[in-house]
């Protein structure tokens, strides 16, 4: 993919600024970590710590991609709050709130370890090189695409294919659809600062909602018949729209449960292995609602909705396609990354 369509960042970047529309900041570090090592960074086992949090749609898809890899052992993964500061995301989940591989309380701490004056938002995802407590790199399109691609020695067996070459022209090409439409567009709703940004935004983002409506109602996924790159990233978006974005960002023309193929399609994959398992609806509800102060000053978080209905059956099956190909689904959560059964209807 193109610079520009990696031109994604966390939610801590996003404001209301009065009069203008949300544009988002596109600057991230993109420092990769290759098999050749050209940046530095060498693939390496055990060497780097992924930096997450559950409550962003943009680190979710990190979570998702290696859980559905099977990379656990080879890149250790920690875990933030789901409420951050104008400073940074914070560990405060962890005991003494210090994460335990890289001994700080911030992520802000790696980002100044490389860049002692780095200028920009203190974002996740992010990849920390553990020996030097540097951070390597923020660029988390980047990030997924190098984990099926740059580290496919450690994959484990029957991992699924989710940027298989055949179809990278067309997942490039959904895939930016859904960035510049839905998974930014709902933060264009938002974070607009007039009314006429927000009729704009809002009437750009259900144009593009109508098309993939219309596109998953004769197909189970976005491209091809197996589970790819462009549906992780449009997942984390939609598992969002009904306990956020409807009401939080006013995206209220229809709530998620009343697209049936897109509904159904979301449940499909939440259902799936390495999907569902990844979300936390408390933290995505607490960051959203507490975080943004400028769209919710009172910081209360709503009680509902009620989330048994993702366990409803979607029926997608009969659209043929296999999720993993010729793979197979991962296995258990690992011990210590498994969701708080209280936010998640899978118990």
């Amino acid at each position: 993919m193109s610079n520009d369509q990696n031109a994604e960042t966390s939610t801590a970047g996003a404001y209301i600024t009065s009069g203008q529309e949300f544009t988002r900041d596109t600057n991230y570090i993109t420092t990769r970590i290759t098999r050749d090592g050209a940046d530095g960074y060498p693939v390496e086992a055990g060497r780097y710590r992924l930096v997450a949090a559950r409550a962003c749609p943009w680190a979710n898809r990190t979570i998702i991609v290696r859980r559905l890899l099977g990379l656990e052992d080879a890149i250790s993964m920690g875990i933030t709050g789901p409420t951050h500061d104008r400073r940074s995301w914070t560990f405060d989940l962890d005991p003494g709130g210090v994460d335990p591989v890289l001994g700080i309380e911030r992520i802000q701490d790696a980002y100044f370890a490389r860049f002692p004056d780095y200028p920009r938002g203190i974002t996740v995802p992010a990849v920390v090189d553990v020996p030097t407590g540097q951070v390597v790199t923020n660029d988390y399109a980047q990030i997924t695409l190098d984990f099926s691609t740059e580290w496919a020695q450690y994959h484990r067996e029957g991992a699924p294919q989710l940027y298989p070459e055949p179809l990278r022209d067309e997942i490039d090409t959904v895939a930016r659809r859904v960035f510049t439409e839905v998974n930014n567009g709902v933060y264009r709703c938002g974070f607009a600062g007039s009314q006429e940004a927000y009729e704009k935004a809002y009437d750009r983002l259900f144009t593009a909602m109508d098309w993939l409506e219309e596109r998953l109602t004769g197909q189970r996924f976005l491209v091809g018949d197996t589970i790819t790159e462009a549906d992780v990233r449009l997942f984390t978006t939609l598992v969002r729209w009904d306990p956020v974005y409807h009401g939080h960002f006013k995206t209220n023309r229809q709530k998620l449960i009343e697209f049936p193929a897109l509904w159904g399609y979301a449940r499909d994959l939440f259902q799936t292995p390495g999907f569902g398992d990844t979300v936390d609806f408390d933290h995505i509800k607490r960051h959203y609602y507490v975080v943004h102060e400028d769209i919710n000053p009172t910081q209360i978080v709503p009680a509902g909705p009620n989330l048994d209905n993702w366990l409803t059956p979607h029926h997608r099956e009969q659209l043929g396609g296999r999720p993993f190909g010729d793979g197979t689904p991962p296995g258990p959560v690992r011990e210590g990354e498994r969701v708080d059964p209280a936010h998640t209807p899978l118990r």
